[in-house]
């Protein structure tokens, strides 16, 4: 693989589409696709009747047509389910999934691999969260098998992720630490990739493993402590979109309520260059300026989520992406970085957009429930067995299973809201209503390259056009 100027941002749920990673893929720099929560999306772009074909597609180049049917047969629905039903619904990822989620979660990370890979002979990495565990194992599989080019992880420490994907590449079975709240033992989420593909499976390449790091600190101790090769480092800093890491030291909250940053919390490229790894920058550098300066303190370039995040071929809604563009335009846009907005206890930066769950009105009007459980955290049982309970569920829920229901207080339903924003929020009935789930937009604090590349009467961009900004061309070329 080349190593990329531009490493375009693994945005979840479904932001870093397929179409996206293949659109910056197919211009020689690194395209990334999201892995969070892929599988609900799969089944839920089956049940919409999977417009294009597209996944259909991908599905008839599984290596076993059999799981691929099965999949196919479980969701998909000949031209889609009416507007106002529900979306079935899927089982949750947990500590022992059962072979129809393992298959699903398989499949639906080669899917999304698959098409953006398709057409060009560009590099494509797929982003994870580490703080997501339970449907580690089976998604790095289907991303493998769909020749992933790198691997890219953030929101924890991952130390295990090099050598799962070195037991991967030679089909060993692989093991993942799980966090378990109140643990008094060890506990862990084992894979075995010959039990989907029990025959002569075919050849696996050992990805590029990038790990997101937010200091110094954890950096070296990935280098150092890595069980498994890495190859390169993205270093975000606080300003980056999604989730950020907690400022190092006492918590501290400015005037308007966000966490309070300092110098413990900058990071010393040269103590990043020192590990002797390529690195990329992250967090407000969407510009050439940007590029150049990252790569005058030895980066190789940078990572840039939030520009790409408005462009024709993200997966954001089109009205959601308008909307954001055109307040942008006006310099009325408003992020604030919520201290207790995620269940994972990490600062979530928020855009602020009417009708969203960034409004107080649209919050309090939402019954809280947790239905799809991505950010769920594990905890033991007395018995020393695992249960899972989510902040963002009824307070009153979330204490019953043993949690602070002032952990709870504040919390929002990421999984619903992220996938609201790509058109695919579930409808919900009661009191003679039909309603669907409310999105809510995140990305960083720099939004100036939507006003270089936008204007009131055109506020379309794509992602060539982003890429030849951030590379110091002329947009307009090829608009």
């Amino acid at each position: 693989m080349n190593v990329p100027s531009i490493i375009q941002g693994g945005m979840g749920l479904g932001i870093s589409s397929w179409r996206l990673a293949r659109a910056v893929a197919s211009q020689g720099q690194l395209g990334v696709v999201s892995g969070t929560a892929i599988d609900l999306i799969l089944s839920r772009r089956l049940q919409a009747g999977d417009p294009g074909g597209h996944v259909r597609r991908a599905l008839e180049a599984f290596p076993d047509p059999e799981i691929a049917d099965r999949v196919r047969e479980r969701y998909w629905i000949d031209g889609g389910k009416d507007p106002a039903v529900p979306y079935a619904a899927k089982p949750m990822v947990g500590e022992a999934p059962d072979r129809g989620l393992e298959e699903l979660l398989v499949v639906a990370n080669f899917v999304e691999v698959w098409l953006a890979k398709e057409g060009h002979r560009g590099s494509v990495g797929i982003n994870y969260l580490h703080k997501i565990q339970a449907p580690m194992l089976p998604s790095l599989l289907g991303a493998m098998l769909a020749g992933v080019d790198v691997v890219l992880v953030g929101a924890g420490i991952p130390l295990e992720i090099a050598g799962i994907l070195d037991r991967l590449a030679a089909w060993e079975p692989v093991e993942f630490g799980l966090h378990v709240s109140g643990a008094s033992r060890e506990h862990k989420l084992r894979f075995d990739p010959r039990a989907l593909f029990p025959g002569d499976p075919p050849e696996l390449v050992r990805p590029a493993f990038f790990p997101i790091v937010a200091s110094v600190t954890l950096a070296t101790m990935l280098v150092k402590k890595s069980r498994g090769r890495i190859d390169g480092l993205v270093v975000e800093d606080p300003t980056a979109g999604g989730h950020n890491a907690p400022p190092r030291g006492a918590l501290k909250m400015d005037d308007a309520g966000e966490p309070v940053y300092g110098s413990r919390d900058e990071v010393d490229p040269s103590a990043i260059a020192a590990l002797g790894l390529p690195f990329w920058l992250a967090g407000s550098k969407a510009s050439a300026e940007g590029l150049r300066q990252a790569r005058e303190v030895g980066a190789s370039g940078v990572q840039v989520g939030t520009l790409f995040a408005f462009c024709e071929e993200s997966g954001l809604r089109a009205d959601l992406k308008r909307e954001v563009v055109e307040a942008a335009l006006r310099g009325e846009e408003r992020v604030f970085r919520d201290p207790v907005a995620s269940p994972t206890g990490f600062p979530f930066q928020v855009l602020s957009l009417p009708g969203t769950l960034s409004e107080a009105e649209v919050y309090d009007e939402r019954h809280r429930r947790c239905d799809l459980g991505y950010l769920r955290e594990a905890y033991e049982r007395d018995d020393g067995s695992v249960a899972w309970r989510c902040p963002a569920e009824a307070p009153e829920d979330f204490a019953r299973r043993g949690g602070c229901e002032e952990d709870a207080e504040g919390r929002k339903c990421l999984c619903n809201s992220l996938m609201a924003n790509l058109g695919l929020g579930q409808v919900r009935k009661g009191d003679g209503e039909v309603r669907v789930e409310p999105p809510l937009l995140t990305c960083g604090k720099d939004l100036s390259g939507i006003r270089a590349l936008a204007s009131p009467g055109n506020p379309h961009y794509t992602a060539a056009e982003v890429l030849a900004f951030l590379l110091g061309e002329d947009p307009a070329r090829v608009a």
